[in-house]
């Protein structure tokens, strides 16, 4: 069965999520990763978007963190205030999805500028909660496209931190948070390794090796026993195309 890279990485990033966990799920592949592993590997997780909605349970796929769907069977309806309070600062939160236009060989997020902060080629939105939950999220999944532009090997600006420089300067600077634990791209799947840098894991199906390493803006290091991911099964794009995203908002398909 033909399938989309962003339906892979989106499969792929579901796949990650364990029963149970909390998840700070962000809009846009996060929300479908999540929404997806709720529906098949995950039924319990407890998802926590920024607006204010603990345990939602949303019946159709949520547009933004503000949309109705989102407060109907949901846990807790609060203010944004006591999200990051109350959860994500008390070191509640198990996983917080982020994305951003670059992330560097430790996992540092850019989502400030491109180019010299005081003069730069393009200013962007900026952080909002991304660095808070990259601070103090137990684990930090990143999901995005596998370019040289958005895998730099240091980032032009750290919005939301990594390692920094490795897992000790993450430590030394007293961050409670676990740091990124997985980057999930339309390409593969890297994790970090006791340094606190990237080290490819896994390819998808059809990827080369030498597309990954062309693509990544550094020496990419590339773990002894890489595996290939296994590719989406026939529920699991039924479930994407079908139920949650039957317009290909965000995804695009396969021919």
């Amino acid at each position: 069965m033909k399938y989309s890279a962003a339906e892979m990485m989106t499969i792929a990033a579901a796949r990650k999520i364990k029963d149970g966990d909390r998840v700070f799920v962000g809009i846009g592949m996060p929300n479908l990763a999540c929404n997806l592993a709720m529906r098949l590997n995950a039924p319990n997780i407890e998802m926590i978007y920024e607006a204010g909605v603990i345990g939602a349970n949303p019946s159709r796929l949520p547009l933004s963190i503000g949309d109705p769907c989102l407060v109907t069977g949901a846990t807790s309806v609060c203010s944004m205030f006591d999200v990051f309070t109350f959860y994500l600062q008390r070191g509640l939160v198990d996983i917080g999805f982020l994305g951003a236009a670059q992330v560097d060989k430790y996992g540092n997020l850019n989502s400030t500028v491109i180019g010299d902060y005081d003069d730069p080629k393009v200013r962007l939105a900026g952080s909002g909660g991304a660095c808070d939950i990259a601070s103090l999220a137990r684990q930090v999944f990143i999901l995005l496209p596998h370019q040289p532009r958005r895998l730099p090997e240091k980032v032009d600006f750290i919005t939301s931190p990594g390692f920094i420089g490795g897992r000790r300067e993450r430590e030394r600077l007293g961050l409670p948070g676990g740091g990124p634990t997985v980057v999930i791209t339309d390409k593969g799947i890297l994790e970090f390794d006791e340094e606190g840098e990237m080290v490819l894991v896994s390819i998808h199906p059809g990827v080369e090796l030498e597309d990954v390493k062309a693509n990544t803006g550094w020496d990419l290091k590339v773990s002894p026993s890489l595996t290939v991911t296994d590719p989406p099964t026939e529920r699991e794009l039924a479930i994407l195309r079908e139920e949650l995203d039957p317009k290909g908002i965000y995804l695009k398909r396969g021919d």
